[in-house]
């Protein structure tokens, strides 16, 4: 264990507040790292009247001395030694701002088990090996945080731990990630292709060079593991929630949810019924009156919903380096504090879940086709929903633009339906004469 964290300042008789030192360890310092470190300097004479703690970055392990970084840090705080900084006796609390699986886990583990307690940002992180690593800290009794880990700067983590520990919590579904929502808002807003937006988006630095994570849905899925495990107290890991990405969705797709009075967003969902949990990123048109139907450009934003608490709605900047830092600067100084005090907030032990697929979901769906346009045509797709159980809301008969003489265009709106029926009506809709073409088949929200 490490030594409690020292204390300076004198104490009068009436009981005056005393300044308690905190020694600061920071894996890794690119735009998160280097922020915190910034907030720490900046703002320590207003921390230390706030909460009595005078933070001292003490050492930042990073690859590179000679980069150039986003502050300045005094001589001899920089190493490149980061399994030393992590065991140091000058350091109190650990900071992990370096992102990926490994070496970060050895690392994090490592200050876990020299009775250091941690601070991350690291989704991947915790999305995959978070249960080993909250209970190395809780061999330790020490505390494990991650409030910047989803949503950036939006203090999500804490309602769910805190606030709402008591609730019962039915769903989660929000927005939490800036980049897919920046591009799907520009092609809803100016009519922009996809690909147009994405390289906008990188040259806005909005988006990586490789955008896969974000566009794909793997970040978002992380993200939705997280928030699982966090609501319910489940084990839920990234690799148990299904992930569809907006690689797919065209000028159609846009035009069409206008059409509805809706408009497309990247969702994580996260919901409890019946015993179990069901988990996935996917796009869903969400009706224009929904409050994450005004969610624009980067900003996150997460709709909770609970049995007493009813709905709740968390908005703010999911990403960039300062709103992060501020995110790790709240757990940095509830993990100082719980150590001053020789306490923590242990998380877990989680449950074991009795996860449900994606085919056993149900919701709604905006299903396009393309048909020859004849008579018995209509009747002979709705027919094949019929023979499987997927019960129609609504559907109208077009003509899409640029579409070729003879050709009609059908847009069906289903009732909640299951996804196993829904695959099976498309795939046997495909086989018919009539069917030129299939759309995408893009879920609908609040139906």
């Amino acid at each position: 264990m490490s030594q409690p964290i020292s204390t300076s300042g004198a104490q009068s008789a009436a009981g005056a507040d005393v300044t308690h030192r905190v020694r600061v360890g920071i894996l890794g310092c690119g735009n998160v790292g280097g922020s915190l470190a910034a907030l720490l300097q900046r703002d320590a004479d207003h921390l230390v009247e706030r909460t009595s703690l005078r933070f001292e970055v003490t050492r930042v392990a990073v690859r590179n001395l000679s980069a150039e970084r986003i502050v300045e840090l005094p001589s001899g705080v920089l190493t490149r030694d980061s399994e030393e900084l992590v065991t140091a006796d000058d350091v109190d609390v650990v900071v992990e701002a370096m992102g990926g699986i490994e070496p970060a886990r050895h690392l994090v583990a490592a200050a876990l088990d020299a009775g250091k307690p941690v601070v991350t940002a690291n989704k991947e992180l915790i999305a995959n090996v978070g249960e080993e690593l909250f209970a190395a800290a809780a061999a330790s009794g020490v505390d494990l945080t991650f409030e910047a880990a989803v949503a950036g700067g939006v203090p999500l983590i804490g309602v769910l731990r805190n606030s709402l520990v008591g609730e019962r919590i039915t769903r989660v579904m929000g927005i939490v990630n800036g980049t897919t929502n920046y591009i799907l808002t520009r092609m809803t807003e100016d009519g922009a292709d996809y690909a147009d937006v994405l390289g906008e988006a990188q040259r806005l630095g909005y988006a990586e060079a490789d955008p896969t994570a974000d566009v794909e849905g793997f970040d978002a899925g992380a993200k939705a593991a997280i928030l699982a495990m966090t609501a319910f107290g489940a084990k839920v890991v990234a690799g148990d929630v299904y992930a569809e990405g907006i690689s797919g969705i065209g000028k159609g797709d846009i035009a069409a949810a206008a059409r509805m009075g809706h408009v497309i967003k990247l969702l994580a969902v996260a919901e409890r019924q019946n015993g179990e949990i069901a988990v996935r990123v996917h796009p869903a048109m969400v009706p224009i009156d929904h409050p994450l139907a005004s969610v624009r450009d980067a900003f996150n934003a997460v709709f909770l919903e609970g049995e007493a608490v009813e709905d709740l709605m968390l908005y703010g900047r999911g990403a960039g380096g300062f709103p992060t830092a501020s995110a790790m600067l709240g757990d940095l100084i509830t993990v100082s504090q719980n150590l001053r005090r020789g306490v923590c907030d242990g998380f877990g032990p989680l449950a074991a879940a009795r996860l449900r697929p994606i085919d056993e979901t149900h919701t709604a769906y905006h299903l396009q086709f393309d048909v020859t346009d004849k008579p018995g045509v209509l009747a002979a797709v709705a027919g094949v929903f019929g023979q499987h159980g997927v019960s129609i809301r609504s559907v109208e008969q077009t003509t899409r633009d640029g579409a070729t003489d003879g050709i009609a265009h059908l847009e069906f709106i289903t009732h909640r339906a299951r996804e196993a029926d829904v695959a099976s009506t498309l795939r046997e809709v495909r086989n018919l004469d009539a069917v030129r073409h299939i759309g995408n088949a893009i879920r609908v929200i609040g139906q």
